[in-house]
């Protein structure tokens, strides 16, 4: 599995470098080092490596303008990592408002555009045509060039971002707006897929075509993205905790003795985990395996079950009309294994934990999710890897 390098922080964001990263710093030195061989080897080679690293520092200096003007919004930023394909910050929610998100979109590009400002300024002060001079101007038309591809309106590019902000503004509906935004972005990378196949057939410049088509494949790839993680969010919305609990469960006599219960429902190795007592028609509360184990096993023989009860008043709950949002945050800022649902008379209803609700999503969704896979959810109490759910509902909260 490949791992992100940490290489510092920046105003308290953390800073990664992706390993293929060194390939793309390989090729701009590369490219810059051969146009500069007028100077002579040492310096152009010298040259070429600064003004990668430079080009890098621009990219960076891009996603620094993304990130801080979403947390002026009070949004976290986890991380920013530079990658083959330039640079990503790692937001871990949407801004309130369409207003707030083309703000945040647009500040990456205004950074570039305000570096090819300054750059053009400092050139007017070096010696004309001096190696300096022609470094920053290259640098500047390099920033130039990072604002202006950015604006394409394409996800998953800022000018996607834009695009996005003004179909939501226009909406009213921030997930149409990105599905819109998201097609955008597939259309336009099919189209530099095209253009590049086009390129390298009538001009035979191999790298220049392949580098376009692969950036037309990563477009695809995080637009579609983008698509399926609103058709996620809109499905999480939709769906109640009476649409996912089971009834994965028993219901044990509150009055019997302690010895009685294990006997009767301990030793059945195809009992459920989770047990509620119940005494006089209503239910009294949930058992633990763990209370129970506690207690002196002397004390069984005399002890009921519900002096080892936990009262539904005491134990996390939520109705069957819960968002299921709101089932996925309680699961997590609780730290539960699953969560009791509860009927609008009180009564126990179901449960609800990690894996039942990564059934009723893949049913929902039509993902290819087994069985198996859904009994080791339960067991270890953890999503999938590329489906976390956790942090999907807290953006769709914090939205």
């Amino acid at each position: 599995m490949q791992t992100n390098w940490r290489i510092g922080s920046l105003f308290g964001i953390p800073l990664f470098l992706d390993p293929l990263w060194f390939v793309i710093l390989g090729l701009a030195t590369l490219n810059f080092g051969v146009a500069y061989q007028a100077w002579g080897t040492t310096l152009a080679w010298s040259a070429g490596a600064v003004m990668a690293l430079l080009l890098f520092g621009s990219v960076l200096l891009h996603e620094l303008g993304h990130s801080l003007v979403a947390r002026s919004q009070g949004i976290r930023v986890n991380s920013i990592t530079l990658f083959l394909f330039g640079g990503i910050a790692s937001i871990e929610e949407e801004s309130k408002t369409p207003g707030k998100a083309f703000q945040v979109a647009i500040a990456g590009p205004a950074v570039s555009v305000a570096l090819f400002l300054f750059l053009r300024l400092l050139g007017d002060f070096l010696p004309y045509n001096s190696p300096a001079s022609m470094m920053v101007g290259d640098l500047a038309r390099i920033n130039l060039v990072l604002a202006l591809f950015n604006l394409i309106p394409g996800l998953p590019l800022d000018g996607g971002q834009v695009l996005k902000a003004a179909l939501w503004q226009a909406t009213g509906n921030r997930f149409k707006a990105v599905r819109l935004a998201a097609k955008a972005g597939q259309i336009l990378g099919y189209g530099a897929i095209a253009l590049g196949l086009a390129v390298d057939y009538f001009t035979g410049e191999l790298v220049t075509g392949l580098w376009i088509a692969l950036l037309g494949w990563f477009g695809i790839r995080n637009a579609t993205n983008y698509d399926r993680v609103t058709v996620l969010q809109e499905t999480l919305l939709n769906l109640v905790a009476g649409d996912t609990m089971t009834r994965d469960f028993r219901v044990v006599d509150a009055n019997q003795t302690l010895r009685s219960f294990a006997d009767s429902y301990l030793l059945d190795t195809t009992a459920p985990g989770v047990y509620f007592a119940e005494s006089d028609g209503r239910y009294r509360g949930i058992v633990s395996i763990d209370d129970l184990r506690l207690v002196e096993r002397s004390q069984w023989e005399t002890l009921t079950v519900q002096s080892i009860v936990h009262p539904l008043t005491e134990i996390p709950t939520v109705t069957e009309s819960t968002t299921l949002v709101e089932v996925i945050n309680k699961l997590e800022k609780e730290q539960l294994a699953r969560i009791t649902v509860l009927s609008p008379a009180g009564a126990v209803a179901g449960v609800i934990d990690r894996g039942d609700i990564i059934r009723e999503l893949a049913q929902k969704l039509n993902l290819r999710i087994t069985e198996t896979e859904i009994k080791r959810i339960k067991e270890e109490g953890s999503y999938p890897p590329g489906l976390q759910l956790g942090a999907i509902a807290k953006s769709i909260t914090n939205s």
